[in-house]
């Protein structure tokens, strides 16, 4: 047999746990009382919780909760990159954006593609904790709601300019700020292999033969090759 214990997540163990009993009555009265656990999760050594142990467990529970409510917010003035953010804990995201620069890229071996440097064009991201989209744009300039888009001309993406992460497994923490969010999915993007087309060619060459033109050079993103999708920032907003 096959030891796959290494492919598990993360193991919690209990270590300790509280019982609250209530008096029956009109007036009632709370005791709290506090169990250590052994090594086979069962409680022992039950005493009255102490001031000491309350103070640990209030201070825990605060943490957690700035922890959530910190999700999303700016290290200090909102990043000029950074165009629309909603920073609510469950269905908080970001829209930012990213000019034309040279990026590290990977490539599955069956692409006949090597690994290296390129130039890619400037680019429209939009994430939440756990899905990214990116497209392409025409230009360094900040876009407005009536810049037109383009797609975005790289492996693993759909139509709708949603990426497909594959393998990757994607983490992103509830105490995340603004900036340490999109670096965390420009990495995710980035350092994850290029590994397949997922709808017909996104650019008006070959992309294939595209990246391999442009991997290991310091050539310019050709952006007369970049194919329009019929959407402009307003439509992602």
């Amino acid at each position: 047999m096959n030891d796959i214990t290494q492919n598990f997540g993360t193991l919690y163990y209990p270590k300790s746990a509280l019982v609250f009993y209530e008096t029956a009555g009109t007036e009632t009265d709370m005791y709290v009382e506090h169990f250590d656990m052994d090594s086979n999760g069962n409680p022992i050594n039950a005493h009255p919780l102490t001031v000491k142990e309350a103070k640990l467990l209030a201070k825990s529970l605060q943490t957690d909760e700035e922890k959530s409510k910190a999700f999303l917010k700016p290290k200090g003035i909102l990043p000029t990159n950074i165009l629309h953010f909603n920073p609510s804990n469950d269905k908080g995201s970001v829209l930012w954006y990213t000019k034309a620069q040279q990026r590290q890229m990977y490539f599955v071996d069956s692409l006949g593609i090597p690994n290296g440097t390129a130039q890619v064009p400037s680019m429209l991201w939009l994430a939440n904790k756990n899905s990214l989209a990116v497209f392409a744009l025409a230009s360094n300039r900040r876009p407005t709601e009536k810049t037109p888009l383009y797609y975005a001309p790289f492996f693993n993406i759909y139509e709708k300019g949603n990426v497909c992460m594959g393998t990757v497994s994607v983490d992103i923490k509830n105490s995340a700020s603004a900036e340490e969010f999109i670096q965390a999915w420009e990495h995710y993007f980035f350092n994850s292999y290029f590994s397949h087309s997922l709808c017909g060619n996104l650019t008006k060459k070959n992309i294939v033969s595209l990246w391999k033109d442009l991997i290991g050079t310091d050539k310019p993103f050709p952006k007369e090759v970049l194919k329009k999708n019929n959407k402009t920032l307003k439509n992602l907003l």
